[in-house]
């Protein structure tokens, strides 16, 4: 069977009514605030310098470079859980590789973009995904719309939580991540890079889920677990991240898996050859602690934590449409993780 054709960007159907409201995202870097919470504190001891670093307009590798700099080491010694916003007011750690000697006090470096609050030292380097999560503030201007369907919306969320799809950002400037990797796939272009080759894989995977999160939306199956879905740990069901191996999924879920793995054979069929192995992701995310205020009739204010591997998009598109300023440079899309 021949594949559809690869949209430019998927396709993300809402799980809840349009409010058909909209506001200013970001329109200062103080109105997105991120806090990413670790998996645990420093032990105190060890070969890692662990820091913990406030960044306001810089992104995630480039105070990597710079604290690599900083300390005399290599770039690849330097490790962070996550990726975050370059146009925000962020707070991460990073982990340096300094085994032997008197550590320099990065906490006296100085940077227009970027501080480092505390410093002390860890067994293990600080690898992606080391993260409980991340607390989220959002300070939503220029707000329009009927404030109680917004309000509405954010009750749904708060109940039954969001589709849990894979944010623009993975996808790379208008999808270019998920071509690039169609073409590597094919054998139409080499990647020699592994970095560049894990980010067009993993951007293809995660347009396989989230075509099955979309098809089960626009099949009105929002909040319902289907004969043979396979649920994960608080019970939700979940979809698939293709690679070796068969679906885990049995019956009607199966059959619609499936349904996607058709449309997209030569895509799924390169990630199983690809070495990768079958995994599941939860089709729903859930913020915890979701609370708003409305400091102004045109201000929103959002406040919530996400688990690691979700998307503050995903809330956000279920409320209304966030648009930010344009400032960024076209090879940057948005990151919200």
């Amino acid at each position: 069977m021949t594949d559809a054709p690869t949209p430019t960007l998927p396709h993300c159907p809402p799980a809840y009514p349009p409010t058909g409201a909209s506001a200013t995202l970001k329109q200062f870097k103080e109105d997105f605030v991120v806090t990413e919470l670790p998996l645990q504190p420093p032990s105190g001891a060890g070969e890692h310098l662990w820091l913990e670093v406030e960044k306001n307009g810089a992104n995630t590798a480039f105070v990597a470079q710079q604290l690599a700099a900083a300390a005399g080491v290599k770039d690849w010694d330097v490790g962070y859980a996550g990726l975050k916003d370059r146009y925000a007011l962020t707070r991460q750690g990073f982990s340096l590789y300094f085994p032997k000697g008197e550590a320099p006090d990065l906490t006296q470096l100085q940077h227009p973009e970027f501080r480092v609050l505390s410093q002390s030292r860890h067994l293990k380097k600080l690898r992606p995904g080391d993260l409980q999560g991340n607390r989220f503030r959002i300070v939503l201007r220029d707000v329009m719309g009927d404030r109680g369907a917004i309000e509405a919306n954010l009750q749904a969320v708060a109940a039954q939580g969001v589709p849990n799809y894979f944010g623009p950002q993975r996808f790379g400037f208008e999808g270019g991540n998920v071509e690039q990797g169609r073409a590597m796939l094919a054998r139409e272009i080499r990647v020699r890079n592994p970095k560049k080759k894990g980010l067009y894989l993993s951007a293809v995977r995660s347009f396989g889920f989230n075509e099955v999160l979309a098809l089960r939306i626009q099949q009105r199956l929002w909040g319902q677990t289907l004969p043979g879905d396979m649920l994960d740990a608080a019970g939700l069901p979940t979809g698939p991240l293709w690679g070796r191996g068969r679906v885990t999924s049995t019956d009607r879920a199966q059959a619609l898996e499936h349904a996607v793995a058709e449309r997209h054979a030569s895509l799924c069929d390169g990630l199983e050859h690809a070495g990768l192995e079958q995994e599941r992701r939860s089709l729903v995310a859930r913020p915890a602690d979701l609370a708003w205020e409305w400091p102004q009739a045109d201000q929103l204010v959002l406040s919530f934590f996400l688990p690691a591997g979700t998307y503050a998009t995903s809330v956000l598109a279920e409320i209304l449409r966030a648009v930010e300023p344009q400032r960024q440079a076209e090879n940057e899309p948005p990151a919200v993780e």
